[in-house]
Formats: structure tokens, C-alpha cells, sequence
């Protein structure tokens, strides 16, 4: 479930698209032979770099922008489809990524995965370890990541890094453990998608423990812990963490809330003080809809795409 469009904008840049297409004529491109001056300045755009299922491949892609573009001077970078669904000839993007390190001094932001529906399922890209990347690039203000296939991360240490994110249909509790473990001194907005388990989304309450405790993470401004069959206790669970306190912004959004959820969330500590509270994808009655927005009068609340169970069945807004 899902649909995501590729992203036209990133870490304030436009993307600059760099794929397949991208080619000189006679190499099965279209157009005039692509030079450096047919492209944005380096730094004045996100780059996107992926191809196409039984197209070019990857690897080839990625050494032609190396090539074509200055990345000395490119500061954000979005991967698209690689090969990501069961094909076992697929480039490993990490490995390229930290094998050309050195060719992207500047580099703040990166989004691994920006791969919509068409090229491959969210639960079917499949990932590797993306441990080095953090070592391999330690200027690194942002990173995202789409897709939890065979995901792996160890606890990284940075403090520069400001925003994490992690969409996916099942987001493996190593993965989560691992952030919580991590040194993120300067961690200002934190994205865990949970998903469910039918897809490796086995984290629970206890595992979001550092998160919620306030011990960790100190900067911490948004906290989303979204997307999940357990969002009920989630919501319980927030209710009274320490962090909240702390926090501008906080989503529950994309998961099974229902009316106990939301009812812990009132009970709990005041919620006066955030900026913004997103709930949307919820399966809260009118009655409850009414009484959280009375209750956050100064907060701007999302209550957007109020579902309805089909018959006992509740379900998260994306998963496969």
C-alpha cells in the first residue's frame, strides 16, 4: 500500500534529474549529446541518480554522473531504483556511495530510495547495510531512507546530523534499537515508519524507550513514530514521556489510532504546547475527533483521512 511520487524538491534544492535518459545519442539516449553545460550547476540542485527496471544499469549510471557532473560541489543527493526488488545482479548503492566518498566533499543530504510504487513496493526494496555511509560521509545533515528489506544499521555517532528518516512498510526493531543507541547530539527531527510484522515491523513499546525517556536525543524537536499496527500503545506510551515536553512537532500519524489511543493522549501530559500534532490515517469516531481538537485549541492538529475498519480489521497506511 503507498503511492509515492518521485520528490521534486529536497533539502531546499529542486532536483535535477540524472538517469537513464541522461545519455548522449547513440548510447540509447534521445537528444543532443549531454554535456556539463546542459545541466544545472552542481550546487544549485538535488541530484537524482537511478534508472529503470531492464534498463541501464545502476552502476553504469552512477559512474557516467560522476563523470558528467562536478559532484565536489553537489550538497544533496537522492538514489532512485537500483534494482531494489529480488534481483540479485543489482549494484549495491552503499558500496558505490562509499567507494566515491571523496567525490562529494560537500555532500549534507542524502535520500536513499526514492523509488515509487511502479519500480518496486516499499516492503520489496531490498537494502543492505547502511552503516558506512555514516563514516563515509560524516557532514551529513540529513539522511532518509525508504524501504526495510534486509535493512541494517549499527549505532552511528554524528553530531552534525539533523534529520532522520525512515519510511517503510515494516522497520526491523535492530534498526530501531540501533538509532536509540546512536550518538545524535544535535538529532532536531526524528521519522521512524513502523509498519507491521507481516513485513518485519516486530518493534514494540519498549524499544522506543530512548526516544521517549528524553535521555537521549537531545535537540530533539519533532519526534514521528507513525505508521503502526501498535499505535494505540504508542499513543499511550507518549502520553507520559518525558520528551514530550521538549518536542515542537509530534506525529502518530499513518497507523491504527483508535479512540483509546486518543483517549490516553488526553489523559496524559498537556499537548498545549507543540506547534503541530499529526494524527491523519485514524480510526477515531466524530465524538473523539471533536474532543481532541477542543482540547489543543492553539495547536494545529491533522485529522485528515479518518478510515473506517473493514469489519474488525484495521490497517496502517502502508505496509507492502
Amino acid at each position: 500500500m503507498g503511492v509515492y511520487q518521485h520528490l521534486e524538491e529536497y533539502a531546499g534544492l529542486p532536483v535535477a534529474t540524472f538517469n537513464e535518459d541522461t545519455r548522449p545519442d547513440g548510447e540509447g539516449g534521445a537528444g543532443d549529446p549531454v554535456t556539463g553545460a546542459d545541466l544545472p550547476p552542481a550546487a544549485d540542485a538535488a541530484w537524482f541518480v537511478g534508472t529503470s527496471f531492464d534498463e541501464e544499469d545502476f552502476a553504469d549510471v552512477f559512474a557516467r554522473f560522476l563523470q558528467t557532473v562536478d559532484t565536489t560541489e553537489v550538497t544533496a543527493l537522492i538514489i532512485g531504483y537500483w534494482g531494489a526488488s529480488y534481483d540479485d545482479g543489482a549494484a549495491d548503492p552503499v558500496a558505490l556511495l562509499t567507494a566515491a566518498a571523496a567525490s562529494f566533499p560537500k555532500l549534507r543530504a542524502l535520500f536513499l530510495g526514492d523509488i515509487t510504487g511502479e519500480e518496486s513496493e516499499i516492503s520489496w526494496i531490498e537494502h543492505s547495510d547502511i552503516t558506512p555511509l555514516f563514516t563515509a560521509f560524516p557532514g551529513l545533515e540529513r539522511f532518509e531512507v525508504r524501504g526495510s528489506q534486509d535493512l541494517v544499521l549499527d549505532p552511528v555517532e554524528s553530531d552534525k546530523l539533523k534529520v532522520l528518516r525512515f519510511e517503510s512498510g515494516g522497520l526491523p526493531a535492530r534498526v530501531v534499537r540501533a538509532v536509540g543507541a546512536s550518538e545524535l547530539p544535535n538529532l532536531e527531527h526524528l521519522d521512524l515508519w513502523l509498519g507491521e510484522d507481516n513485513y518485519g515491523g516486530d518493534a514494540t513499546v519498549a524499544d522506543l524507550a530512548p526516544f521517549l525517556s528524553g535521555e537521549r536525543l537531545p535537540a530533539l524537536r519533532h519526534l514521528g513514530l507513525e505508521d503502526s499496527e501498535i499505535q494505540d500503545e504508542i499513543a499511550a506510551a507518549v502520553a507520559g514521556a518525558p520528551v514530550v515536553a521538549r518536542l515542537e512537532s509530534l506525529s502518530l500519524a499513518m497507523g491504527i489510532l483508535t479512540d483509546r489511543g486518543a483517549e490516553a493522549l488526553l489523559a496524559g501530559q498537556p499537548l498545549t504546547h507543540l506547534r503541530r500534532l499529526d494524527l491523519h490515517h485514524h480510526f477515531l469516531s466524530d465524538a473523539m475527533m471533536e474532543r481532541v481538537r477542543a482540547a489543543l485549541p492553539g495547536v494545529e492538529v491533522d485529522l485528515g483521512d479518518q478510515e473506517k475498519p473493514d469489519g474488525d480489521w484495521h490497517y496502517i497506511a502502508v505496509s507492502e
